[in-house]
């Protein structure tokens, strides 16, 4: 069963009308970032959710993106950004650098996902991580009727140009937040509607029900 810790959200009202249209995870991510704090975001893109905690949370954000395209939106949006891989560059960065490290919707994609999830609970007091569940109901019938790699609406890519290198369950991820002995401290998972499924539902119902999940980390002390 999801305990007490993982029940979503932590009290904050947040209004981001004015960002327009905000994804799901980033809204959600954004509720569990304290004001004021120092946020390092992985794999940032084009530095939407970095810009929306900057304005809603007024965190000293900053960020790390493969894509130079990805940098240069990110500039465009005043936002301090370097370009950089997850998998090889936040070896870099000093041992409890931010109060924050964010991964969203990206873990799928590096090379060395435990690594990675390593360095950012070396880094930061607490990671947070979002990623698409491949324990979906919807995926499982794919492979099961189809015969072929799904497409959906969170996986939107074809098997043959797929950025993504490792898929996971909502599952996979919680064995592997135990071989870390890493605190959830609160997690959620969402359907294809951006509805949150049930809390305190057993770890499998999130996995059939929820199309992505979102996780706040925090190593025991």
């Amino acid at each position: 069963m999801v305990d007490a810790a993982t029940k979503p959200g932590n009290g904050h009202s947040l209004s981001p009308s004015a960002h327009g249209a905000v994804r799901v995870d980033h809204l959600l991510i954004a509720g569990m970032v304290e004001k004021n704090a120092r946020v390092l975001d992985v794999g940032c893109g084009d530095g939407a959710l970095l810009r929306l905690l900057a304005d809603l949370r007024n965190v000293d954000a900053r960020g790390i993106e493969i894509s130079q395209r990805g940098v240069n939106d990110c500039v465009a949006k005043g936002l301090s950004v370097i370009q950089g891989d997850a998998d090889s560059d936040l070896l870099d960065y000093p041992d409890d650098a931010f109060d924050y490290v964010i991964l969203s919707q990206t873990i799928q994609a590096t090379h060395h996902p435990r690594k990675v999830l390593e360095n950012m609970l070396r880094i930061g007091t607490r990671a947070i991580v979002s990623f698409p569940n491949f324990g979906h109901w919807r995926i499982r019938t794919q492979l099961a009727f189809c015969g072929r790699m799904p497409v959906t609406q969170n996986l939107s890519y074809f098997w043959y140009d797929t950025p993504n290198i490792h898929f996971c369950t909502i599952r996979d991820f919680v064995e592997l937040t135990r071989e870390l002995d890493v605190k959830i401290n609160r997690a959620m998972a969402m359907n294809q509607f951006g509805t949150q499924v049930r809390v305190n539902a057993p770890w499998w119902v999130w996995n059939l029900f929820g199309e992505q999940a979102v996780f706040l980390l925090e190593r025991r002390r």
